[in-house]
């Protein structure tokens, strides 16, 4: 299988830090962006233990690896290290990557970073955003009546790094070559139409200069969050 990769990621023009951590190893065919929680301390600390985690953890795994068991530890040790940074508080991280193999991708998320495909021109968002507001929009399906708060409508349901059971949304694709994979914090997914993503993405450029030109432009309208990008095009299938 043959892969071209490229990440990016930008502290914008508001935050004193970057609390985004990506994944891009093409030896390992893993990809994916972790954004530490807002409103919560240690988020940059929290992002970085997931990714270090998840990296170590897949190294060490077999093949096709566990992705449930290796994100259910990855949420432990985030957990543990909030105990220390964050006692009262502790501290969370969103985390989306995906494993790329022997012509399958196969994702875990939890949080509301998001993976986008592109497939013959086609935008398709394959996460759903664990948000109060989507949780909601479930639940009313199921004929409960829920109102929500608009001010916390985007607030996380789950993330990395929680002390209560996780639910971790696992997903397996056949890939197809032409695609590609697009993995972001919503530091972009916030600034950016859906409409404008698929437009850069189905520019013949390299990926490390449309990453680069989708991050600019979150900056141009105003940079209000960290910015963090993850392309990965299939070239070959075995």
């Amino acid at each position: 299988m043959q892969l071209r990769s490229a990440a990016f990621t930008d502290i914008g023009r508001i935050r004193r830090q970057n609390e985004d951590r990506l994944m891009c190893d093409e030896a390992l065919g893993l990809f994916g962006v972790a954004d530490g929680v807002g409103g919560l301390p240690g988020g940059a600390e929290a992002a970085q233990c997931a990714v270090d985690h998840v990296i170590k953890l897949l190294r060490e795994s077999t093949n096709p690896p566990d992705l449930e068991l290796i994100t259910l530890e990855t949420n432990h040790a985030v957990s543990q290290l909030g105990f220390k940074l964050s006692p009262h508080f502790g501290i969370g991280a969103t985390l989306t990557y995906g494993i790329f193999r022997e012509g399958k991708v196969r994702l875990s998320h939890v949080g509301d970073s998001r993976c986008y495909v592109l497939r013959g021109g086609d935008l398709e968002c394959i996460t759903i955003d664990h948000s109060v507001e989507n949780e909601a929009r479930a639940r009313r399906a199921k004929g409960e009546l829920i109102w929500v708060n608009e001010q916390h409508r985007n607030a996380l349901t789950r993330c990395i790094g929680q002390t209560t059971p996780l639910e971790v949304d696992l997903i397996t694709r056949q890939l197809e070559v032409g695609e590609k994979y697009f993995f972001c914090s919503d530091g972009i997914t916030r600034l950016l139409k859906e409409e404008e993503i698929a437009e850069h993405l189905s520019r013949a450029d390299q990926p490390a200069d449309i990453l680069q030109e989708i991050v600019e432009l979150t900056n141009v309208r105003g940079g209000l969050d960290n910015a963090t990008g993850v392309m990965v095009c299939i070239d070959q299938l075995p």
